[in-house]
């Protein structure tokens, strides 16, 4: 784990202590403090553990980019980016609670192991006070179940699964980032209206969480519209060559084939299903088609070629107009020359979301923190429902959004994408085909799919 910070940017060294009378960083053993990690000097230190080695890695990289600059607007240098956007008006460049922001960082290495003693070292030895980053759902999940036993607060990265906010839910994890559910209920409709209604097909999934509640989403998505599924094969996270998995398809009846994999797992098995010739056949009388639940810029740049014209959703596109896209993706390309992935986006807002919760608290107490993002009762405009109920704000580049108070879950609008057949640029990969309204992808806490978890009680770790 690395734990180098920026010092030319005003935060702490390595094993720094923030004031003489902090407690030690402990979270398995009692404290005077009243909660744990209480910040008694002028920072305070936030934990960014994310994917730096791995399939996920490109992801993780694009993550630790997004949270250093997120450090530097709370603390006053740059343009402020999205701070200037966001509809609450509690950031103003001077920390947090006034408070001089600084951070540490870890490599889950895409494992949950790994990734939760990241963690641990970061809250016992750093003194982190809030936990973000994670690109795999298996490792947020992990991440968000440590936090929730040391008493801090977990604002998730990159995860897509249904249990981050479903059955393993936490009361001190809260997701920005939206889940497989919304992507088939997003995605679904358009694939019928592309591709027709009769298909069959043929699944690869990547074999956790993840891959699990994708693959099922998109299955019960397509099949309420008529489509058929011929076969669902699991596929190992640490697998780079897909070539076994892809000849059978050749010969199984489908005519589709829905590839529930992520980062580079997608690019090698895009590449190898493109290798194979499965998007110049014919089947069925149809033309054969790759569909990819879920993708990215950084996954569309490694494919190459094979992304044009390739359906998928995602959570965020830097080419969208509203005012928060704007401002951050100048933010980005300012600082690092080129735009933010959707990873770089959801860690970046997760960063604020926490400092203006922490601002509105008037303290770092998790469960005053945990009481602010779960909000005054407010509700989305164009949603019916008795659960709509949580914080709501604008500004962070996806329009109106809630926190649901129920599941700690962000509900937004969808993106349905296309890879570009002419893209202008290296950059310009995606089109956005819909932006799909938050009362088509809405679903009830208690929804199967999301069953049998429980949020549980907020923890302060003293």
């Amino acid at each position: 784990m690395s734990t180098s910070k920026f010092t030319r940017r005003g935060v702490l060294k390595t094993g720094a202590v923030a004031g003489a009378g902090l407690a030690l960083p402990t979270i398995f053993t009692s404290r005077a403090n009243a909660y744990v990690n209480e910040p008694t000097g002028d920072t305070v230190t936030l934990g960014f553990n994310v994917p730096q080695s791995g399939p996920y890695a490109d992801e993780g990289a694009d993550e630790l980019r997004a949270f250093e600059l997120a450090v530097e607007h709370l603390n006053g240098e740059g343009d402020g980016g999205m701070i200037n956007t966001f509809s609450n008006k509690n950031l103003k460049g001077n920390g947090i609670l006034g408070k001089k922001v600084g951070f540490v960082t870890g490599d889950t290495q895409t494992k949950s192991d790994a990734a939760r003693a990241s963690a641990k070292s970061m809250i016992e030895k750093d003194g982190a006070i809030m936990i973000s980053g994670g690109s795999s759902s298996g490792v947020a999940v992990a991440v968000q179940g440590l936090c929730q036993e040391a008493g801090v607060i977990f604002m998730a990265g990159l995860t897509h699964s249904n249990d981050t906010t479903g059955k393993d839910k936490k009361a001190n994890g809260f997701r920005h980032f939206f889940d497989a559910y919304m992507s088939g209920a997003a995605l679904a409709p358009v694939l019928a209206n592309e591709y027709g209604k009769e298909r069959r097909a043929y699944h690869l999934t990547a074999d956790y969480t993840w891959g699990w509640t994708q693959q099922e989403s998109i299955q019960a998505s397509t099949e309420a519209l008529g489509w058929e599924t011929v076969e669902n094969v699991l596929t190992p996270l640490a697998a780079t060559d897909f070539s076994s998995y892809i000849a059978p398809v050749l010969n199984s009846g489908a005519d589709v084939l829905v590839l529930n994999h992520y980062g580079g797992n997608m690019v090698n098995s895009l590449t190898n299903a493109v290798q194979f010739g499965l998007r110049d056949k014919m089947a069925n009388g149809k033309q054969f088609e790759i569909v990819v639940p879920l993708y990215s810029e950084l996954m569309a740049k490694g494919a190459g070629e094979n992304i044009k014209g390739i359906l998928g959703s995602c959570n965020w596109q830097w080419s969208l107009q509203d005012e928060g896209t704007k401002a951050f993706v100048k933010s980005f390309g300012t600082k690092y020359g080129f735009p933010p992935s959707q990873a770089a986006h959801t860690c970046y807002v997760q960063t604020l979301l926490y400092a203006d919760a922490v601002e509105r608290a008037g303290s770092f107490e998790p469960c005053a923190v945990v009481a602010a993002l779960e909000g005054d009762g407010s509700s989305l405009e164009g949603v019916s429902s008795d659960s709509n109920k949580g914080f709501v704000f604008d500004g962070l580049g996806n329009g109106q959004t809630l926190y649901r108070a129920a599941d700690h879950q962000c509900f937004k609008d969808v993106l349905v994408t296309r890879g570009k057949e002419n893209p202008t640029s290296e950059f310009d990969l995606l089109e956005v085909v819909e932006v799909t309204p938050v009362d088509q992808v809405w679903y009830e806490p208690d929804h199967p799919m999301f069953a049998g978890g429980d949020l549980g009680q907020c923890n302060n770790g003293a």
